[in-house]
């Protein structure tokens, strides 16, 4: 039987990451992991995994939960190390 956690080493990004990706699109984590592994093949995947994880934290700070949004940070700063061609185009920053 395969576990989330195999599906999470296979698509490529971390735990945080996928829940990330989750909690966006309001889909299981076994759901964004298919998510997660589709992106990432797409020609500007690692761009929209960035700006999602992005959104997750605009949203977090949106709503009070500075605690959330300081978890999603560090899930976007070791996506952006593990993934540095996320870094190309808009929407780099986190505030406007």
């Amino acid at each position: 039987m395969i576990t989330l956690e195999d599906c999470i080493a296979f698509c490529g990004l971390t735990e945080e990451e996928v829940l990330a990706l989750a909690e966006h699109e309001h889909v299981p984590e076994m759901v964004a992991t298919g998510l997660a592994n589709q992106l990432m093949k797409q020609r500007h995947g690692p761009e929209k995994v960035r700006a999602i994880i992005v959104e997750d934290i605009r949203a977090a700070l949106d709503r009070g939960d500075r605690r959330h949004a300081q978890e999603l940070l560090a899930a976007l700063r070791h996506f952006l190390g593990a993934h540095p061609d996320a870094y190309r185009g808009p929407g780099r920053e986190l505030r406007p």
